[in-house]
């Protein structure tokens, strides 16, 4: 099977590296990307094949997976379509609905939407996954294996739940990083430099998610576990309780969700 990557960003690189990894062979996968500078790192990193343009040539694979941004995806699409030949398209392309792919690709149906996140930078994302109308479970497979060279995969039967997922886990690692900027700043307030109150916060939160990975019970359950009555752990999720901490998650998650439908209809009017 040969792959051919239109954009070789950072997405694309955690995929090709996880193919590469799982001893997929390199003559097998290639980058088109106009930028000559992406074509040589790549080239170099990986001993791919890469092209400048999307012609023929570079297309003659049997899926092309779109990792371009957003923005570019219409005129991307409206390239490739003259020269596509039927094969399967995966889009990692954030708010961009399969529909509106389709059209922009004179009508081509096999198509499967992702949503990764950052962490498959590191083979520790997850991507969920969904599949035109009537696409073939071989296609489904195909597209489970190369989304899963980067983490953990989970399919949805319903497109506009993709949105939910962009809320949920694709946007998901700001909001960790965004509470550990808090913790690490009151370690500092509390006296420890700067690299004292990283380590302490990168190993609880660390610590914290394999343990909730390795542990059959909910997080519910392992908070009560380190929630001593009367205690210090108690003392601080009273004052997150008071300021609705849990109401304001899901306010900004659904803030979130409704945005990713906002992008949806923006991008799709190209």
């Amino acid at each position: 099977m040969k792959i051919t990557f239109i954009g070789g960003g950072n997405m694309a690189s955690a995929l090709i590296g996880g193919m590469l990894a799982g001893s997929r062979d390199a003559s097998g996968i290639s980058v088109v990307d106009p930028d000559p500078m992406s074509r040589e790192r790549i080239a170099q990193r990986f001993g791919i094949a890469t092209f400048e343009r999307a012609d023929a040539k570079a297309l003659a694979c049997d899926v092309v997976v779109l990792a371009v941004k957003p923005q570019q995806m219409p005129s991307v699409a409206k390239e490739i379509a003259p020269v596509l030949r039927g094969q399967l398209v995966i889009s990692v392309a954030a708010g961009i609905r399969s529909a509106d792919l389709s059209r922009w690709l004179d009508g081509h149906a096999r198509i499967v939407r992702t949503m990764p996140n950052t962490p498959a930078l590191i083979g520790e994302g997850i991507t969920a996954l969904v599949g035109a109308p009537g696409l073939a479970a071989a296609d489904r497979d195909v597209a489970q294996t190369i989304m899963g060279a980067a983490g953990q995969t989970l399919w949805v039967d319903d497109e506009s739940m993709i949105d939910a997922v962009t809320a949920i886990s694709g946007s998901g690692p700001a909001y960790v990083f965004f509470f550990m900027e808090a913790m690490q700043a009151a370690a500092q307030a509390m006296g420890f430099d700067e690299a004292q109150a990283r380590k302490l916060t990168l190993a609880t939160f660390a610590g914290a998610a394999r343990l909730a990975v390795s542990s059959e019970d909910p997080p519910a359950v392992l908070r009560e576990k380190v929630t001593s009555k009367g205690g210090t752990t108690a003392a601080a999720l009273a004052v997150l309780v008071e300021h609705g901490v849990q109401t304001h998650i899901a306010e900004a998650i659904e803030a979130a969700r409704r945005r990713s439908a906002e992008l949806g209809d923006e991008f799709g009017r190209g």
